[in-house]
């Protein structure tokens, strides 16, 4: 049997979920030995592949390259899992919704709240171009599981891993779709 084509994406959040998956500790040897690792902000990979079987996705849609990737994800991979809170719900990344549009969030951000410096930076490719708003993961495209948690505990994403390994969906309950 061919090893689980395994990736993970990070989009517009803050790296908690991919902390939480390192987590896993020695339980990380086991999964190594049965699947490949073909994309992951933890791997130095640029391009994300086709054929992917699963894939873990952090992080809400707040820019235009957040947008592109997950839709290439999508396009690329069987089995898409919403991971954490911010690609569940939008959560914390979301707070700038409320903000307004563009402008008012980058006024907020760069002006109002700054320290020293307070400019909005306008070099191109500085900044990522801003969504007009901040959106979770199943708002854009398809997802097959939701894996809820601010970030999900390490019990948790080896819950949700481990049917996979043996070719079945996980089925989380409970405890387990607990949300914060």
């Amino acid at each position: 049997m061919p090893k689980l084509k395994l990736a993970t994406v990070w989009l517009g959040g803050c790296s908690g979920c991919h902390m939480s998956f390192l987590d896993l500790d020695e339980w990380l040897f086991d999964l190594a030995a049965q699947v490949d690792l073909v994309y992951s902000p933890l791997a130095d990979i640029k391009e994300y592949p086709q054929g992917v079987d699963v894939v873990l996705v952090e992080g809400a849609v707040a820019n235009e390259d957040n947008l592109a990737l997950i839709k290439k994800v999508r396009d690329r991979s069987k089995i898409l899992v919403s991971f954490g809170d911010c690609a569940v719900t939008g959560n914390l990344t979301a707070m700038r919704n409320p903000l307004g549009n563009i402008e008012s969030v980058l006024q907020r951000c760069y002006l109002e709240a700054a320290d020293i410096q307070n400019q909005i930076p306008n070099e191109p490719g500085i900044v990522p171009t801003l969504l007009e708003k901040v959106q979770p993961v199943h708002s854009i495209v398809p997802v097959e599981i939701y894996l809820p948690g601010c970030p999900p505990d390490a019990n948790r994403i080896r819950a949700a891993l481990e049917p996979f390994l043996v070719g079945e969906m996980p089925n989380l309950a409970g405890e387990q779709i607990r949300f914060g």
